[in-house]
């Protein structure tokens, strides 16, 4: 009824009067919702084309594409853009929409066919299990994320993710919470360690390893695998291998009588409710031919002094300074609001991210004059292929938190302002300026110092004005 009293026209007045003495469904806009306005042929309300604030109109002209952070401004994408486009008729997910506005409404300069580079998380399938639960993103969700694949998983206080080993090595973020890790490595030394939010740990390949969830909440934790093909429930688990060995061979194995394995598990248990561990020092094994791994299989990550940009911060760990991690090499970067992860390409490893925090857009140049922005929200999963151009907007209130994930030894990028910089002045301006030399000069003056700065924060968000002589 709100809805037919807003508009206040006769054609209201009729509905109303319809409505009030049949009780059988009309063809009318019973339901608050643009489909209803429109097949009524009423004009959208206010609220959902925000007037002249709106990006999403027929009449808005954006000759630079901004960003439009739908979200934060609660809009609601429609294809419109520059004049051109119509509105929605059929069923329409107003809620992911929000989430991916540029792909409602591309910026100008998309082109071409690009495969699909977002995943969410929330679109996973959860495996619940006793006190916690897990659930993956793999080739199989995610299409273009050929060299990693992730896992997702909680574990509650005391719970514990079995003894278990890979055929891919597995590099780890901490979420949240308190976990403790042990492992052994190729020579039998074992090595245990208790890590907290923005810890990491590195097992390679073949390395039989545990976790468990500590303090009061457990643990949540990203793990990366070095193979978009892996799957979870691929893994060597304990349990399992000895649930499907003959208990004569167990026997043998371990010198005891049959009847000792009477009770062990009929299949895997994966995560299950164990007995809360006491110290690192008392739960230290302590037979005679025990001993401590010479290797560190966790580090400190957001214990490293970052890089300060003008954006925000940047943390670089790989093989230089995590010496174990030879097939996963890793950025942590932060990304205040009105800032950018500068123009950028990575030459040895597809980038696979992941957004802790905040709202961004990426477009990925692919070649051959094909470009594709897609927008990022928390739990999301981004890939760009190697040597493939790109930045990180953000395009929110809040900054952005990511990891930037490589199939590589080593973390590389190329920067474009730098290379700007790097490169002789004439051959610049000839390339971009040939027939504009006032602006030339302005360009050269500004990248001539070929600055690296990872994320960058423009003038323009400084509130300062800008070098350009042009007005558009």
């Amino acid at each position: 009824m709100q809805l037919l009293h807003s508009h206040g026209s006769s054609v209201s007045r009729l509905l109303l009067a319809g409505l009030v003495l049949s009780n059988s469904a009309l063809a009318v806009p019973v339901q608050d919702s643009p489909r209803q306005y429109l097949l009524a042929g009423l004009d959208l309300p206010p609220k959902y084309t925000k007037k002249a604030k709106s990006p999403y109109n027929p009449d808005n002209k954006d000759p630079l594409d901004k960003a439009v952070d739908a979200i934060g401004d609660e809009l609601d994408p429609l294809p419109y853009r520059n004049g051109q486009g119509a509105s929605v008729l059929g069923p329409w997910n107003w809620e992911r929409s929000r989430q991916s506005p540029d792909l409602v409404r591309p910026p100008s300069t998309d082109h071409g066919n690009v495969n699909n580079m977002r995943w969410s998380f929330a679109d996973s399938h959860v495996r619940i299990e006793e006190g916690g639960w897990t659930r993956q993103t793999t080739v199989r969700e995610l299409g273009s994320s050929v060299d990693l694949a992730s896992v997702n998983m909680r574990l509650d206080k005391g719970v514990i993710r079995e003894l278990h080993w890979h055929k891919e090595a597995e590099w780890a973020y901490v979420l949240d919470g308190e976990v403790r890790i042990t492992a052994i490595d190729y020579e039998g030394g074992n090595f245990m360690d208790d890590l907290k939010k923005g810890d990491l740990w590195y097992f390679p390949s073949g390395v039989p390893h545990s976790l468990q969830g500590l303090g009061e909440n457990g643990t949540e934790f990203l793990l990366v695998f070095d193979d978009g093909n892996f799957s979870e429930e691929s893994t060597f688990i304990l349990s399992d291998w000895l649930a499907h060995t003959p208990k004569s061979v167990i026997s043998k194995n371990f010198n005891l009588a049959p009847e000792v394995f009477d009770h062990l598990p009929k299949g895997e248990k994966y995560i299950f409710q164990g007995s809360y561990p006491g110290s690192l020092e008392d739960e230290q094994p302590s037979g005679k031919n025990v001993k401590k791994s010479k290797y560190n299989f966790s580090h400190r990550m957001l214990d490293q002094e970052p890089k300060i940009t003008t954006g925000g911060e940047v943390r670089i760990t790989d093989s230089k300074n995590f010496p174990i991690s030879k097939t996963i090499a890793a950025a942590h970067v932060t990304i205040e609001p009105g800032a950018i992860r500068e123009m950028h390409w990575h030459p040895n490893a597809d980038e696979w991210n992941f957004f802790l925090r905040g709202r961004g857009r990426i477009t990925i140049f692919a070649a051959e004059g094909t470009a594709r922005t897609f927008d990022y929200v928390p739990g999301d999963v981004g890939i760009v292929p190697r040597n493939m151009g790109h930045f990180v907007e953000n395009i929110g209130d809040e900054p952005i938190e990511m990891l930037e994930v490589f199939k590589a030894d080593e973390f590389r990028d190329f920067s474009l302002f730098q290379w700007m910089g790097e490169t002789p002045k004439k051959l610049v301006v000839d390339h971009l300026f040939k027939d504009d030399p006032k602006n030339g000069e302005i360009f050269w003056n500004k990248v001539k110092s070929a600055e690296k700065d990872e994320v960058t924060l423009p003038d323009s968000a400084k509130g300062i004005a800008s070098d350009s002589v042009d007005e558009l």
